[in-house]
């Protein structure tokens, strides 16, 4: 019987924020607790965070622990799920390595999520060649651990397909040996992307538009009262609008109909709130102060747990080095596979050794 496991894991580029709440860790931790994967692996991505971060390591080797213990806070249970850092594993290196063999440079180029990451860090006119093999080493850390499952975001999906085709193309010339992941998309259509707090498309450390897993309470009202909602919603008795309105978008994400028993019982439900909203007569104030009652409902436990972990950072680091380890007998074994199927077994083929031996004794 095949395993079932799951890849998954993000860029040590900063703390972890409620974007990447709803766009992942809390799948995660659903996963996690199923019961229905033998093993799930989550990485930190520090190699990958170097690949524009090249001239700044000391962020990203400050930021590994900032992730670990966001993971950690949230439900991330190193008991359950394998927490460890990319670079302790040097034989994603190797496979990299060898995947770049099986896949153009015009097929990278065609790819959607690279084209849009390269603009965002306006590396058009130079690319680093490692940013530039980003889907490659992803699919390195995916075929690694033989994942069957990769959760993503569907901004991620193109990504993921050049790992299907890294696969497919490895299988074909040397035989059976990796494993084709399939992808788990969000299951929550009001999580495929939350805005930032200012309206753009994407939560973004550089925008300074993210409410952080590890924000205080006041910072988190401060960033709401300060959302952007509908510029044409001058009064309270004017229609609103709610395409584009980030309170409303994130009470899609996280409220609950008893939030509204407890915070604002004059309505049963975000339905009611949203009518009411979109016919006059509702400010926005009252839906912000729903919404901070919410998000402080989910985030003081998390923030909670995460004073704990603080107290002892070298236990966190001990369970990333346990986790490491444990990655690297997974991904050493996949290696094995790869170089036997490859033939770059040369001094363990005594089969090799004799042909050749007789070959030139019959010259």
């Amino acid at each position: 019987m095949n395993k079932k496991i799951i890849l998954t894991g993000d860029r040590p580029t900063g703390r972890l924020h409620l974007g990447h709440y709803v766009g992942s860790l809390r799948r995660r931790v659903e996963l996690q607790n199923s019961g229905l994967f033998d093993k799930i692996f989550i990485l930190i991505a520090d190699a990958q965070a170097l690949t524009d971060n090249a001239d700044n390591p000391e962020k990203v080797r400050q930021n590994i622990i900032e992730v670990a213990l966001d993971y950690l806070s949230v439900g991330i249970d190193p008991t359950k799920s394998t927490i460890f850092i990319q670079t302790m594993v040097p034989e994603l290196t190797e496979l990299a390595f060898y995947y770049m063999n099986l896949v153009t440079v015009a097929r990278v180029q065609r790819n959607p999520t690279v084209k849009t990451e390269i603009q965002m860090r306006n590396f058009e006119k130079s690319i680093p060649l490692g940013f530039f093999s980003y889907p490659v080493s992803q699919a390195a850390d995916i075929t690694a651990f033989k994942a069957t499952t990769v959760p993503v975001g569907e901004d991620q999906e193109p990504m993921i397909e050049i790992t299907r085709e890294i696969v497919g193309r490895f299988n074909n010339i040397y035989g059976e040996t990796l494993v084709e992941p399939e992808i788990l998309l969000p299951d929550n259509a009001a999580c495929m992307r939350l805005p930032g707090t200012d309206g753009k498309a994407k939560m973004s450390k550089s925008l300074g538009n993210c409410i952080y897993l590890s924000d205080v309470a006041k910072d988190v009202a401060k960033k709401v009262k300060s959302m952007y909602t509908d510029p044409l919603h001058l009064n309270i008795s004017d229609p609103g609008h709610l395409e584009g309105n980030c309170p409303f978008i994130y009470l899609d994400a996280f409220c609950k109909d008893e939030h509204f028993e407890r915070y604002c019982p004059d309505y049963a439900n975000l339905d009611e709130m949203k009518a009411h909203y979109t016919r006059g007569g509702l400010g926005d104030g009252t839906v912000k102060k729903l919404l901070i009652n919410v998000l402080e409902e989910l985030l003081a436990p998390i923030r909670e747990r995460r004073k704990q972990f603080e107290q002892d950072i070298p236990a966190v680091y001990e369970i990333l080095q346990k986790g490491s380890e444990e990655a690297r007998i997974a991904a050493a074994e996949t290696l094995n596979d790869v170089r036997n199927a490859m033939k770059l077994n040369y001094f363990g083929d005594s089969t090799l050794i004799e042909e050749q031996s007789k070959r030139y004794k019959a010259q």
